[in-house]
């Protein structure tokens, strides 16, 4: 009976990595799109779904057909790399602030699972954003500081090229002034969801958030299969034994269909809204939706007014094969919002324990930056990652234009590399920061100047902070395939963020780094 099953589950393997070679495709390279998968009729159960992703959707980064411990059916966006842009003919940066963090503990789960990450998961700036920069905070009455440093990089050799870190860093809340909150989760339950690092991570995941609810909080359940229904009323966090009861009885069950369960859980969050409170809806899934409207923009048109009522949502990715990083990531970005991804225990604590008040209380809407070089000082610049987060530079200051959602504490760096022209002296740039204050509606803008003799000439004298940002970037450009990253290795990134460990050695984060840099080095 043994060998039986043994030779249905080789089958069973065989047929899925058939299936998957015939769907393959390259990955797309143009302007971001969503594939036709979403288009997908209603499947009868997530077995047909999946059977059908793989006949006719798009398939994982490079089209091969994978090893048998490599995931399958990922689907990622390829936003391309920012060109380097001559100041003369525009002298103006501009981008939305993102906070999101998923790209990079995707990345992790990949190489703890013995595999390089696809190159189109890799947006740079969640790599670099994903760390501590050591800013403070601002001072008392301030919302934002704007923090500004440089110095040469050591992976570029051409003379005259430095590195700018650009650092917005917000006011703290402490947890217990922060604001009660109306918390809706909305949770897949289908088919896919059914392994420990999916629904059970999800149920360990609430439990931990359960601990730190206050008592005029409230949490609400939808769950949604082939169909949504609510588990758990508006219920008081005073009450934490009968949401622990509604997160254990969370069991798998039907196809995926997303655009009920968000419809569902933003009607239970305006149930729950608290005037002046946090109002969030937090989708939790991995992204598979394969009945009724399946993409973000279609799914989004359904509960666009509730997102002006001010009810964000961020969205948090579990699990590895038939994963939908592009639904998740553009859900949070067009619901006000943000996008992790939890990968292990760790990684839920960081999340809902260690930077639960960040999680859950917006001090900014729609943030968003714009960096003017002087064109007598900088020759050309290039902002590295935010691909996706581009702003024309004449909505800066169109309030309509939406942007970034900042949590309390939160820091958003974004690097440039700049060629400065020989000898160069006086002010390199200008950095603006407008953003709108969600208790009051005032859009608030503030500046701050950076000069060329504020540069550091030696790139192991600059602040650590500063090195790691530059080191995180320049191994986030390999993994991605950068034409700005050819001339570099993961070698050298080792060696680097090897002699900078000893630097931030109680700084477990960079620990893990090192260790993931290995990992990736001897896989490439």
């Amino acid at each position: 009976m043994s060998t039986l099953r043994k030779t249905f589950g080789y089958c069973a393997v065989f047929l899925l990595l058939f299936l998957a070679a015939c769907g393959s495709a390259p990955a797309s390279t143009e302007s971001p799109s969503f594939p036709e998968v979403y288009d997908l009729a209603p499947a009868a159960t997530e077995a047909a779904a999946l059977e059908e992703q793989s006949l006719k959707g798009p398939q994982q980064s490079g089209g091969n057909l994978p090893a048998s411990n490599e995931p399958y059916d990922m689907f990622f966006e390829d936003y391309g790399v920012n060109p380097s842009i001559d100041t003369e003919d525009d002298n103006l940066s501009t981008f939305a602030l993102d906070v999101d963090t998923g790209s990079y503990t995707v990345m992790r789960n990949y190489l703890n699972d013995g595999n390089l990450p696809p190159e189109d998961s890799v947006r740079v700036e969640e790599y670099v954003n994903y760390f501590d920069q050591g800013y403070d905070f601002p001072s008392a009455h301030q919302t934002f500081g704007i923090y500004i440093d440089g110095g040469p990089s050591p992976f570029t050799q051409t003379e005259r090229y430095d590195m700018i870190r650009v650092g917005i860093q917000g006011y703290d809340v402490p947890e217990d002034e922060r604001k009660d909150a109306a918390l809706t989760f909305v949770i897949d339950v289908s088919g896919s969801m059914d392994m420990d690092n999916r629904l059970g991570l999800v149920k360990q995941s609430l439990e931990m958030l359960v601990e730190q609810l206050h008592r005029d909080d409230t949490v609400s359940i939808v769950v949604y299969g082939s169909e949504a229904r609510v588990v758990l009323e508006p219920t008081r966090g005073s009450d934490s034994g009968k949401i622990l009861n509604a997160i254990y009885s969370l069991s798998p069950e039907g196809a995926t269909n997303a655009e009920a369960g968000i419809r569902l859980g933003y009607g239970m969050a305006m149930e729950a809204y608290k005037p002046g409170g946090i109002n969030r809806v937090i989708l939790c899934s991995d992204g598979v939706a394969n009945v009724g409207e399946t993409g973000p923009e279609a799914i989004l048109e359904e509960i666009d007014h509730y997102v002006a009522e001010g009810i964000t949502l961020t969205t948090i990715g579990f699990g590895m094969d038939n994963y939908n990083d592009t639904l998740m990531e553009q859900l949070a970005d067009n619901g006000d919002g943000f996008y992790a991804y939890v990968d292990d225990r760790d990684e839920a604590r960081k999340l809902f324990i260690d930077e639960i008040t960040g999680t859950l209380q917006t001090i900014a809407m729609d943030a968003k930056v714009q960096v003017e070089f002087n064109p007598e000082v900088v020759k050309n610049y290039r902002l590295v990652g935010y691909e996706n987060r581009a702003v024309d530079d004449d909505e800066f200051r169109d309030n309509s234009v939406d942007a970034g959602e900042i949590g309390a504490g939160h820091s958003v760096t974004a690097l440039y590399e700049v060629k400065l022209y020989p000898d160069a002296f006086g002010k390199i740039a200008t950095v603006y920061m407008r953003w709108q204050d969600p208790d009051t509606n005032q859009v608030v803008e503030i500046s701050q100047d950076y000069f060329a003799e504020q540069i550091e000439r030696d790139f192991r004298e600059t602040d650590p902070y500063f090195q790691r940002a530059v080191i995180v970037a320049e191994y986030a450009e390999i993994l991605k395939g950068s034409y700005w990253a050819e001339d570099s290795s993961l070698n050298d990134v080792y060696d680097e963020a090897r002699r900078l460990e000893d630097y931030l050695y109680r700084d477990d984060e960079m620990e893990e780094f090192v260790d993931l840099v290995k990992q990736a080095t001897r896989l490439r």
